[in-house]
């Protein structure tokens, strides 16, 4: 199993759409292990978008992301990283296919929901930064486990 990291910006929650972007992970099959939500300080949003520091946008990134609550979540499934960089959809929301949430849901390239680990190592510090507490992270097994997964075949 592999975990990753979304964030829900604060357009998300703003817009009152955390419970159904939550639910469409969900209804996937992944696995929440941890979530909370807060106003970050930039300190946090500096050091996660730290690789964009010398792009023209990361002032405003940083002042967005830290103009309101944001939803921190980590999920678990296998190929979590893939499925929900699926899910999520292009970073344009305006170019985002239909079905994805950034296309059902998004009409902006800046504004535009979500945040989703774009790797192994990126899921791993960024897990690091946003849940440092290791006990703030359920290890747990879902009772459905073998009605989301062939056991035998994907899971052995």
């Amino acid at each position: 199993m592999e975990r990753t990291l979304v964030l829900l910006k604060p357009d998300a929650v703003q817009r009152g759409l955390v419970g159904t972007i939550l639910s469409r992970f969900e209804a996937k099959g992944l696995s929440i292990v941890g979530l909370k939500m807060r106003t970050f300080d930039r300190s946090v949003l500096e050091q996660h978008y730290e690789v964009h520091k010398e792009r023209p946008f990361y002032p405003n990134l940083v002042d967005f992301m830290s103009s309101g609550p944001v939803v921190a979540i980590a999920l678990e499934g296998k190929d979590a990283i893939t499925v929900v960089r699926t899910l999520v959809g292009k970073t344009n929301a305006r170019e985002a296919a239909p079905g994805t949430i950034r296309g059902d849901l998004g009409m902006s390239f800046s504004n535009n929901l979500v945040h989703a680990s774009d790797g192994e190592d990126t899921a791993k510090f960024e897990l690091g930064l946003w849940f440092a507490d290791a006990a703030e992270l359920s290890d747990w097994t879902p009772a459905d486990l073998e009605w989301r997964y062939s056991v035998k075949e994907e899971l052995a």
